[in-house]
């Protein structure tokens, strides 16, 4: 009979202490939550944006993706001279007017247009284009420009890390668009037909 009792209180003794020991791990556990591992968003590399303005009665909107530097060189680099650009990221940037406006003497008529470039070491060539609605210059076609013009960029010591197009008035009837990226800037005025 006492090596029954023995037998019986040495395994109270053990079940007791494993149960200890399992209560000792579980407050373990919630002395000290997991810690919950939230997935971090992914930096975007070209955001999308737009620039606008109100010049008189014409509402002026560019809308585009705007890549960054990220030490690369842009102008003659990543991007080739003489070569059709869509002045942007991803998708062709585009340019709405809902009054005509005339610009380097050349009537653009009111619309939503495509706008690419043409950029060269000393002048960069301008294009409003029908074709808006594009990825990048996939679809861009010479026949479809509604307006095309040359100008001058000019040369910064600074970068723009990220493309910048900036609408600007001047007064009721005249603005300004300039794009900057880099160390390259291009800038042309406008006028509202009434």
């Amino acid at each position: 009979m006492r090596t029954i009792v023995t037998i019986l209180v040495t395994a109270l003794v053990f079940i007791s202490c494993e149960n200890e020991k399992s209560n000792k791990k579980n407050q373990e556990h919630s002395e000290h939550p997991k810690e919950e591992v939230v997935p971090t968003k992914k930096k975007v590399l070209s955001p999308h944006t737009s620039a606008m303005a109100m010049i008189g009665d014409a509402h002026i909107h560019i809308d585009y993706s705007s890549p960054g530097v990220r030490s690369r060189i842009i102008f003659g680099g990543l991007l080739a001279y003489d070569m059709v650009w869509q002045a942007g990221a991803h998708n062709a940037t585009w340019f709405e007017t809902n009054k005509a406006l005339t610009i380097d003497g050349k009537i653009l008529p009111v619309g939503k247009y495509g706008f690419f470039t043409i950029p060269s070491k000393d002048e960069w060539t301008l294009i409003f284009n029908s074709n808006w609605d594009q990825h990048g210059k996939d679809e861009y076609d010479a026949k479809d420009d509604v307006l095309r013009f040359k100008v001058k960029p000019t040369i910064s010591e600074e970068i723009t890390e990220h493309l910048e197009y900036k609408v600007t008035k001047i007064n009721d009837t005249e603005g300004s668009i300039s794009l900057a990226w880099e160390k390259v800037a291009v800038k042309f005025n406008f006028q509202v037909n009434q």
